[in-house]
């Protein structure tokens, strides 16, 4: 009876080992944090104007680096963490912000972490999303968010949105306003087949109203039995745009502000002979 082969021993020991470098990374990463979030517990100044300390003529005064509900951390420690950190001044600052976000803004989040149930990296996505938020916004996404490992980054926004919604709708108001002015619709110039493209944005209700006419519209096409260019029945998305078309022509139609609906000109070519009635092709048309 022939042997299985003997699995490859090196390559699954250098697996094993890979696997062992990344967990303990995260798990350093982890005590990092933790030690981040105790000296920041050590270093809080209970208000920007209130100078912490004093030193060589120069007043330390408290930063909000992580948002609403955050302490304000030393100036004068922030600096020093951040060389420990070896990082850039912005980026560090970033970072530590970052990270006290975690700690004090999203609790659950932070314990995930702690936990090691939720990658860092990923807290720090939540945390950077999250920062322009109130505290009572940041909480509530918190609170929401269940199993942070297990949300999708789509959900998450939906998630913040209603967080805005709810918790500061002059923003929400804003936001949509802004948006709102970010409505436009395009139509190209014919190309050489005589077809031209469209594109827009809408209102979301103006969308619905349009896309409820064009279904009926078409549907009753299709009904009258539409033809296609090539002579067989009209396909729906066909018959969707000839519906557009009919749409725009009934509101032509209408002449509200006197603007002259659209007209087919034909140009006849004739000659004198055909007006005097000594055209040959003409007498023949006027036999009985």
């Amino acid at each position: 009876m022939a042997q299985a082969p003997a699995p490859d021993t090196g390559i699954s020991t250098m697996l094993a080992s890979l696997r062992a470098e990344i967990e303990g990374r995260e798990a350093s990463l982890i005590r990092e944090w933790a030690t981040i979030a105790a000296w920041a517990e050590a270093n809080v100044v209970e208000a920007a104007e209130s100078p912490a300390t004093t030193g060589d003529g120069f007043v330390d005064t408290g930063l909000p680096i992580a948002g609403d509900g955050a302490p304000l951390v030393s100036e004068f420690a922030l600096m020093e963490l951040i060389a420990v950190l070896g990082r850039s001044p912005a980026g560090g600052r970033a970072y530590v912000g970052k990270v006290l976000g975690c700690a004090w803004r999203l609790p659950n989040v932070w314990a995930a972490v702690m936990a090691g149930r939720l990658a860092p990296w990923r807290a720090v996505r939540i945390a950077k999303l999250v920062g322009p938020l109130s505290a009572e916004a940041a909480a509530f996404v918190d609170r929401n968010l269940f199993n942070a490992s297990g949300v999708g980054w789509a959900q998450l926004e939906r998630l913040i949105t209603e967080a805005i919604v709810r918790f500061d709708p002059v923003r929400a108001e804003a936001e949509r306003a802004a948006v709102a002015d970010e409505r436009y619709l395009d139509i190209d110039e014919p190309n050489a087949q005589g077809l031209a493209h469209i594109s827009g944005l809408l209102d979301a209700a103006d969308a619905r109203d349009l896309h409820d006419a064009i279904v009926r519209r078409a549907a009753l096409l299709g009904t009258l039995g539409s033809l296609g260019a090539l002579g067989g029945e009209a396909s729906l998305d066909v018959r969707r745009s000839q519906a557009l078309g009919e749409l725009a022509r009934a509101d032509l139609a209408l002449d509200l502000d006197g603007a002259p609906a659209r007209r087919a000109t034909i140009n006849v070519h004739i000659t004198d002979t055909t007006l005097t009635g000594d055209n040959p092709v003409a007498r023949w048309n006027d036999r009985p």
